[in-house]
């Protein structure tokens, strides 16, 4: 093969690789961003035993979606997702039930929040002493 013809078929195959990719429907419009009432928002909660969630593997996970409407495997959907909107989404500011009795055994339990509320990416981790202390400490959406 002449040293032109090479040239030549090099610079095709460049060519190809480099845009390729930049035909077709990679050329078109963008869709539309979907419209709606309401940010999203879906949650996945996790639960295991353990002081953070890098060192526990998961013992349940339960999720929860609050917009447009209530629903999830989480077995109050509607009862969490009325406790995260009475606070505005601020997962430190969730007030148990006042007068819980609970040992003081340490057995910690780690929870983690991981997903969108109303438009904004949430990564939460919280670590109780023991499961007791855990469920005391939201009235609903940590009690799965």
């Amino acid at each position: 093969m002449p040293k032109t013809a090479r040239w030549a078929a090099t610079l095709t195959l460049t060519a190809t690789a480099v845009c390729g990719p930049l035909t077709g429907s990679a050329l078109a419009a963008p869709e539309p961003a979907a419209s709606g009432l309401y940010a999203p928002s879906a949650l996945v909660l996790t639960m295991g035993h353990g002081e953070t969630s890098a060192a526990v593997t998961p013992e349940r996970a339960v999720t929860l979606t609050c917009a447009p409407k209530p629903s999830g495997t989480h077995p109050a959907p509607v009862d969490a997702c009325a406790e995260l909107r009475g606070n505005g989404g601020d997962f430190d500011a969730l007030t148990g039930r006042a007068g819980a009795m609970c040992s003081k055994q340490y057995d910690p339990v780690v929870v983690t929040v991981n997903g969108v509320w109303q438009g904004k990416r949430v990564a939460y981790e919280r670590t109780f002493a023991n499961e007791c202390l855990k469920d005391s400490a939201a009235s609903v959406l940590y009690a799965f």
